[in-house]
């Protein structure tokens, strides 16, 4: 098995304790105030369903249609809730990472090859993380047109 694929297992693995640590950092942060006392269950389901289909949403399986869909109604529906862009960015870019923070705090990517691999997986992942981000931005300003 390849490190990429090592990777995506361990986070896949680990999607609650990923979820239960954004969770604690945006229903905390100054910079997320909306998500403070948001409901508890919805902000769990939509974060786990991102750590725990890692490898789908980072597989060349998953189409840009696929994840403009999902993002913009995200976007749509945190703007009808109140939220403010910079909320949803935020709480996106934590998802990445605490990703980020449990894959480095595992110790493995020890050579250069494992290195060369996470990279390889972190490319994909910061390119679905850039969509969602554009995709969740467009369905949020959708709203406000």
């Amino acid at each position: 098995m390849v490190l990429s694929n090592k990777l995506v297992d361990l986070i896949q693995r680990n999607a609650d304790p990923l979820t239960r640590r954004w969770m604690e950092i945006v229903r905390t942060h100054e910079s997320t105030p909306t998500y403070h006392n948001y409901d508890e269950a919805e902000l769990y389901e939509r974060a786990y369903s991102v750590y725990s289909q890692l490898g789908r949403w980072v597989s060349s399986e998953t189409t840009k249609e696929e994840i403009k869909g999902v993002y913009t109604a995200l976007g749509e529906r945190r703007h009808k809730e109140g939220f403010r862009l910079s909320e949803l960015l935020q709480a996106l870019i934590v998802t990445r990472r605490v990703l980020w923070s449990k894959v480095l705090s595992e110790g493995l990517l020890d050579t250069a090859l494992d290195l060369n691999q996470a990279l390889e997986l972190s490319n994909h992942v910061v390119l679905f993380f850039d969509r969602a981000m554009v995709y969740a931005t467009q369905g949020f300003e959708s709203v406000s047109s």
